[in-house]
């Protein structure tokens, strides 16, 4: 561990010395991948440090305390010195092999998230509309952009599905624990005896990817134009700019309808499918992939959840870790750091414990 830890501070001091560099500033692709390297090494190395500095400080309190005839005074002080950091060594080392663990290659990738009622009908579509809501609160919060690839809204406010991009630095790494059933429970506005309803959504978030990551043969694509619709079937335009993508070796269907131009639409159909073929492409490279990529979207069904939403309880539980917080109206309004942040330590601690088995 500590000659990676040496590694990774040499390469730090390196990239200190090149972002200083003006040629690197002027190169402005290289600028870029310089400083997002830095960013990932900066909690590493800021751990190590506060490591060392424990490590020295034991160091040094054990050799005043081996000194014959020391004053008592000062043997106190090295004592207490001695007592303070042992406990932070083991404490650092915990959290530097966390520090340590392979990064997912896909944390910096823009995400494309799909939201679909499952059981509960109209209940279910107005929880799509709320948890696109809360997602699109946090972006805001994180200062990422949000646009809608494509939507099938309800008379009523909700969503039968939504699908959207997320782009910023990071998404990926914050988002990439939503995909699964979200369930509700709460009493619907339609709900005349004031009975708490239970309804669930599935949402499935894809990593956004480039042409370079998949490979797609046009002549397996068929591509479709038809007329954007919205809620009750009212035609939102008169041209036929709405597309669908249909690939034929996969079956993967994708469509995009909320650009006005077709062009724009094809564009953002083609980027949901790379993205669902990447998802694919992954999940099947090996079976120790598909365990680590473990929260898929399922049917629906109210039984199988990972997350549920108690608004008469104020509640919302992430049934993976067990984290219950009560406090979901924050959570709603976009404050969901508590929940990815504690998701995404519980996976690295599930790695962890894996490679060292």
């Amino acid at each position: 561990m500590i000659d990676k830890l040496k590694l990774a501070e040499k390469r730090y001091t390196e990239l200190e010395t090149l972002l200083a560099d003006p040629e690197t500033v002027a190169d402005q692709k290289k600028y870029r991948d310089c400083m997002r390297e830095y960013k990932h090494l900066t909690p590493l190395i800021e751990k190590y440090r506060e490591y060392a500095v424990a490590k020295n400080s034991v160091a040094e309190a054990k050799e005043l305390l081996s000194e014959s005839g020391l004053d008592p005074e000062f043997r106190e002080m090295a004592q207490l010195q001695f007592d303070e950091n042992r406990p932070l060594i083991e404490k650092y080392e915990e959290e530097l092999k966390l520090l340590l663990l392979p990064r997912d290659p896909d944390d910096d990738r823009n995400v494309i998230i799909e939201i679909r009622g499952g059981a509960g009908g109209d209940e279910a579509a107005l929880f799509v509309n709320s948890l696109y809501r809360m997602y699109s609160m946090y972006a805001a919060l994180k200062s990422w952009k949000v646009e809608v690839n494509n939507s099938n809204p309800t008379e009523l406010g909700g969503y039968k599905e939504i699908s959207f991009s997320v782009e910023g630095e990071g998404a990926y790494a914050k988002l990439k624990y939503e995909s699964g059933v979200h369930r509700v429970q709460r009493v619907p506005e339609t709900e005349s005896q004031g009975r708490v309803h239970t309804s669930t959504v599935t949402v499935a978030v894809l990593a956004e990817v480039e042409e370079v990551d998949v490979e797609i043969n046009p002549a397996d694509l068929e591509v479709q134009t038809f007329r954007a619709s919205g809620a009750g079937g009212q035609h939102v335009n008169k041209t036929e700019s709405a597309i669908r993508i249909i690939h034929k070796p996969s079956g993967v269907v994708v469509e995009c309808q909320e650009e006005r131009s077709q062009h724009k639409n094809k564009d953002k159909a083609m980027k949901l499918l790379y993205s669902k073929l990447y998802e694919a492409k992954m999940s099947e490279a090996t079976e120790k992939q598909a365990e680590e990529r473990r929260i898929q979207v399922g049917s629906g069904d109210r039984s199988e959840r990972i997350r549920t939403y108690n608004f008469p309880q104020g509640r919302v539980t992430d049934h993976r870790i067990g984290l219950t917080l009560y406090k979901l109206e924050y959570v709603m309004n976009g404050d969901c750091d508590e929940v990815f942040d504690s998701l995404a330590i519980a996976d690295k601690a599930a790695k962890l414990t894996a490679s060292s088995d």
